[in-house]
């Protein structure tokens, strides 16, 4: 019996162990270019989990998902440069996610007593009143111009190009080669505590919160109390993704988080599929990927112009817009469950379909006697 729970854990991580293996690998293979859009996939993936937290387990919209990274990100720029008080990078770090954390906190209150359209357009002033603050605070945020972000440091290893440069097996490691382990580290964190609360009992309370309020709060759910966790949750993965951003990017500036930012978040859980860890990281994915990739190919794809082209056609970020939301669209008409939803189905029939097999060779069918052939009476002796 033992023998059997080990092969069935085996076939269950083989999958995750195969795919973690070849992430790792990736660096030894991929150009900058690449690893480039894999780091901007991981940072989206972990703030759209966050959202989809706080979105789709616990039902509560959110517009203000923008403001929650830029928190991230320029408060680990500013504890960690100078000016500010100069912190160890991984200190900074870890602050950088509690600060958004606490901003989430004071906005709690709110999520606590609005909900639905309501909630959505006071979280959508957040990213109004995050923007202005990001423009103006010179001394902070750098103003329009934004700040350079100083590099990650741990035990004495710089998450950056160094001189002399780094190699391994032959392969010089750069900036993007260290942050794709990094990324992948924080992504493993951000996937495994996401599906933990979802498997847990807080998982479960979310779901009858957003079920119905009243049967939660029959069954014992406080409801205020778990609408500002989720909320201080999903802001505390925002803030995280901030930081990973701002290192992938090297320089943050006010008007990369927007209100577009905030509505490519929405997109990435509506596509992948609600309340799923797995479906946000898909569609985080697809939104992250396909902008980048069009501009790279721009020159390629019909009815594309390349950027600065000034020709009046539609560029690669637009087009990409248009595809992504010609993609919500199909999905909320034929799979209102996401990607995940999709690929759950499709394996279940697959799992349902009987193998075709030949029926096997029985020789000759043996004459049967019809119905209604009269049969030998017997006499009494």
């Amino acid at each position: 019996m033992s023998d059997l729970l080990k092969a069935n854990g085996l076939l269950r991580c083989g999958p995750l162990l195969l795919t973690a293996l070849l992430l790792c690998a990736l660096p030894f293979y991929l150009d900058a270019f690449w690893l480039r859009i894999g780091l901007f996939s991981i940072a989206a993936a972990i703030g759209a989990v966050g959202l989809g937290l706080l979105s789709g387990t616990a039902g509560q919209l959110s517009l203000g998902h923008a403001f929650f990274l830029a928190v991230g990100a320029y408060g680990y720029v500013w504890l960690a440069g100078e000016p500010g008080p100069g912190l160890p990078p991984a200190l900074a770090a870890v602050l950088a996610v509690l600060l958004a954390g606490a901003a989430g906190g004071l906005f709690s209150p709110v999520a606590a007593r609005v909900k639905g359209i309501y909630l959505g357009v006071a979280t959508l002033a957040l990213v109004f009143l995050g923007h202005h603050v990001l423009l103006t605070a010179d001394s902070v945020t750098g103003g329009f111009n934004g700040r350079s972000v100083p590099p990650l440091e741990l035990g004495g290893f710089t998450f950056a190009a160094s001189d002399p440069e780094l190699t391994l097996l032959g392969v010089p490691f750069g900036a993007e080669e260290r942050l794709w382990y990094l990324g992948l580290a924080l992504f493993a964190v951000t996937w495994f505590t996401a599906r933990g609360l979802l498997r847990g009992r807080p998982g479960r309370a979310l779901v009858a919160l957003r079920d119905s309020e009243t049967a939660a709060s029959v069954m014992g759910v406080h409801v205020a109390k778990y609408r500002s966790a989720a909320f201080v949750v999903s802001s505390m993965y925002a803030g995280l993704a901030g930081v990973l951003l701002a290192l992938s990017f090297r320089r943050v500036v006010p008007d990369y988080f927007s209100l577009a930012l905030s509505v490519d978040y929405l997109a990435m859980i509506v596509i992948g599929g609600l309340g799923s860890v797995a479906g946000a990281t898909a569609g985080a994915v697809f939104v992250t990927a396909l902008p980048l990739l069009m501009t790279r190919y721009a020159d390629q794809l019909p009815l594309v112009a390349t950027p600065g082209s000034g020709d009046g056609s539609i560029g690669p970020t637009e087009a990409a817009r248009y595809l992504y939301g010609a993609a919500i669209v199909v999905i909320l008409l034929y799979a209102p469950d996401g990607l995940h939803g999709l690929a759950r189905r499709t394996r279940a029939r697959l799992r349902r379909r009987p193998p075709v097999t030949d029926p096997p060779d029985a020789g000759p069918t043996p004459r049967t006697t019809p119905a209604t052939t009269a049969r030998a009476k017997e006499h009494t002796p």
